[in-house]
Parts: C-alpha cells; sequence; structure tokens
C-alpha cells in the first residue's frame, strides 16, 4: 500500500507539473504552483524531485500513464498494425493537446547531452513492454513478418516515433503531428508486415 501511495504521489507532482507547464509556461511555473496544484506537499515535492528541472525528465512518465489508459479501450480484436498506430494516434494527439513544443524541445535536447539515464530509451518502461507484447502477439497471430525480432521491430517503431516528434519541433509545429504521423507512420511500417505470396503463373500454350 506504501508503495502504491509513493506512486500516486510521484505521478500526482508529475501531473499537475506538466499541466502547468503548458498553461503558463515552464519559466511562469514555480515549485510552489505544482505543490499546491498537485495537493501535495512541500517534502514531498523534494523528496521525488531535486528542483524543477529535474521534472523535465518525467514527460515518458507522463506518456506511460496514456499508454496505460489505452491500454483499457484498446479492442483485443483490433489488427495488430492497427493497434500501433492507434497507440500512436493518440499520444501525438495528447502531446499536441498538453505539451508544448519548447517543452517537447526541451525533452529532446536533454536527453542528447545527458549523462545520465536516457528515460526514452528506457527498455523498462510501459511503453516498450506494451510494444514487445503487441508485436509478438501479431507474430503470433501472422500479422506480422516473421523476419525481422520483436526487439528490431521495437526499436524502429520507436526511432520513427522519435524522428516524428524530432521534425515537428524543429518545423515550430507548423502542421499537426497526429494526422502527419497517420499518413507517414504506415509508410515507415510497411515492411513489419508479411511478404504477400508469390504467384507462380504459367503460360499456357495452345
Amino acid at each position: 500500500m506504501a508503495k502504491k501511495n509513493a506512486r500516486n504521489t510521484r505521478g500526482r507532482i508529475v501531473e499537475a507539473a506538466w499541466r502547468l507547464f503548458y498553461d503558463q509556461g515552464y519559466e511562469d511555473t514555480t515549485v510552489e504552483e505544482i505543490i499546491e496544484s498537485s495537493q501535495t506537499s512541500k517534502g514531498s515535492f523534494y523528496h521525488y524531485f531535486d528542483g524543477k528541472d529535474a521534472l523535465l525528465s518525467t514527460l515518458s512518465d507522463l506518456f506511460d500513464q496514456k499508454y496505460q489508459d489505452l491500454q483499457a479501450v484498446m479492442p483485443p480484436e483490433m489488427p495488430t498494425m492497427e493497434k500501433l498506430l492507434f497507440l500512436n494516434r493518440e499520444l501525438f494527439r495528447m502531446i499536441e493537446d498538453s505539451v508544448s513544443i519548447d517543452l517537447m524541445a526541451r525533452l529532446l535536447s536533454t536527453q542528447l547531452v545527458t549523462t545520465g539515464n536516457r528515460h526514452l530509451l528506457d527498455h523498462k518502461r510501459i511503453y516498450y513492454r506494451l510494444l514487445r507484447r503487441i508485436i509478438a502477439e501479431g507474430q503470433a497471430a501472422g500479422e506480422l513478418t516473421q523476419s525481422r525480432s520483436v526487439n528490431d521491430m521495437v526499436k524502429v517503431y520507436a526511432l520513427c516515433e522519435r524522428a516524428l516528434m524530432y521534425d515537428w519541433c524543429l518545423c515550430g509545429g507548423d502542421y499537426s503531428l497526429a494526422e502527419y504521423a497517420a499518413r507517414q507512420l504506415p509508410v515507415f511500417l510497411h515492411d513489419f508486415l508479411p511478404e504477400a505470396p508469390s504467384e507462380n503463373r504459367s503460360e499456357e500454350t495452345n
């Protein structure tokens, strides 16, 4: 129970922080406002975070919470490729609605220069565990190719998502991230599909 309460407290802080970052900007948000909005305490905040800057690395927590929510509403009978596209579409919609481009750019840039853990690459995250499960099930059902390993396909999928987010930030968000990804991701993931059986046609001679 104590472990669950700890996760809830940390989660409330993270959600409140990113809501405030989006509504009023990172620079204009104070630790005190985050504590008040999350209905926690100063002691709780500094138990989990050294300061406001430490919260920049928690965007992956916000993403993983979204994936947990999506697992509950994703129909089990949905084809594997549609599941992958569904996860991407819903995550990118959330990013457009609740994460500013400035903060997304900060996250991506800090992951490039950090000497510590790169949270976006942490394969213990819910994100990677969910992708591995969906792709393994897709292979078992014959919906995805057997010529690539599960880990290879997970890596390619995650790489494509990061590339799409990076380009969106680079272009200043002058297009819809979710809509652009909906057009491009199926192209990027085409090699995930099984090869169509070749048809051997022989010409009939009279």
